[in-house]
């Protein structure tokens, strides 16, 4: 059994007295055999020396990211620090990062988790029952790289987590976190080993918000998706009805993610559509292979929150007394306008009765796994995408 307590500040400036208020609320709980902390915050905590002041004092590892809003049971806001901390008797974690990532190559990965289960092994080892994900956003490097890396070193693990992202427009100050380090280039992990029945559940694009027509994916490379039935991505959209602007781009393609059905029995995930290229191909917050379902969706404020409500009333009847981990893309927020802290109002709203302890925190793309017919767990990453675990 897993047991939770929330742990905030809005102190980004003053380290003693951040961690003065952190401390005195930990006081009022009491830890089990086992615990670990996890960590969403704005980035100013970390450069003002907070995270790392609160990592000396805490007596239990911590480990996460930034992010630009966050909140919790009883809490929220954007210039926010909260610690999530998870303790158990009989459950018991192990967090690690990696060294540097500069490109797609799996050894940093591979040598991280050998080192964090070699520990173990002395000891009997074991599988982990759930790997909780903290990514750094790079550049070159794929969210799809790390879902498929991971898988294979781990063996399939159910992998759960983010990439880290904050308040700037071009992301140079989100980090990873692990203690008193933070990195703009490291992956932290925390291994959950034990008999624990997480639950997930994604929340995307509602079918009211999506066009009626099915296309099939017939060419891409990667994260470009350069064909559909046959013919270029414009050509697809505009027989949809999207029209073009003056320079023949699609018009507020951000706001028309596709919707993927892999045809495996799994459940559809989302990718966005960031850009066309001048041969009338899409690129795309992930891959999409050949022989995918497609549709399109429209995203707006209004099917973000009316998604944010069906799947945590589905969360509700599963959730009175468990740790829920809650994770948004950073499109949901901005797709909100003016109404920024919409999303957190209503899971607020909503879970605030039930006897739930929740965290929830933006994030640059999400990782967590999605169910076959046969109730098997595959990971996937998404886009646009709200993700749930129930611990």
């Amino acid at each position: 059994m897993i047991e939770t307590i929330i742990l905030q500040t809005a102190e980004a400036d003053d380290p003693e007295t951040a961690v003065s208020d952190v401390l005195a609320q930990l006081k009022k709980s009491q830890l089990r055999e086992h615990s670990v902390g996890l960590i969403s915050c704005f980035a100013d905590f970390i450069s003002s020396g907070v995270v790392a002041a609160l990592a000396e004092k805490l007596p239990f590892p911590i480990a996460g990211a930034t992010t630009l809003a966050a909140a919790a049971t009883g809490v929220q806001g954007e210039v926010i620090l909260i610690i999530t901390v998870l303790t158990s008797d009989d459950v018991e974690f192990e967090a690690g990062i990696t060294g540097p990532i500069s490109s797609e190559d799996p050894a940093p990965l591979k040598a991280a988790w050998d080192q964090v289960t070699g520990k173990r092994a002395i000891n009997g080892g074991g599988k982990p029952s759930l790997m909780l994900s903290f990514g750094p956003l790079l550049m070159n490097v794929s969210v799809d790289f790390y879902v498929e890396a991971w898988n294979a070193i781990t063996g399939n693990v159910p992998n759960f987590g983010i990439l880290a992202v904050d308040h700037n427009a071009d992301y140079h100050e989100s980090q990873t976190i692990l203690n008193g380090e933070a990195s703009r280039d490291r992956y932290v992990f925390v291994l959950c080993y034990g008999r624990i029945d997480p639950l997930f559940f994604t929340a995307g694009i509602p079918e009211e918000k999506a066009f009626g027509e099915k296309g099939i994916v017939t060419a891409s490379a990667g994260n470009q998706l350069k064909g559909v039935n046959g013919v270029s991505v414009t050509q697809y959209l505009t027989s949809l009805g999207l029209e073009k602007d003056e320079k023949g781009v699609i018009k507020g393609i951000n706001s028309y993610p596709f919707i993927l059905d892999y045809k495996d029995g799994t459940q559809p995930v989302i990718r966005a559509m960031f850009a066309i290229t001048p041969d009338g191909s899409a690129v795309c917050g992930g891959r999409i292979p050949v022989g995918t379902e497609l549709t399109v969706g429209f995203a707006n404020a209004e099917g973000v929150l009316a998604s944010t409500e069906e799947i945590l009333k589905q969360v509700v009847p599963k959730a009175a007394g468990r740790s829920v981990l809650i994770f948004s893309c950073v499109g949901r927020y901005f797709y909100l306008g003016y109404e920024k802290s919409a999303e957190m109002d209503k899971t607020v709203q909503i879970l605030g009765d039930t006897g739930a302890r929740f965290h929830f925190g933006y994030a640059g793309t999400e990782i967590c796994p999605v169910y076959g017919k046969d109730g098997k767990l595959t990971n996937r990453s998404h886009n646009d995408t709200m993700v749930i675990c129930v611990l």
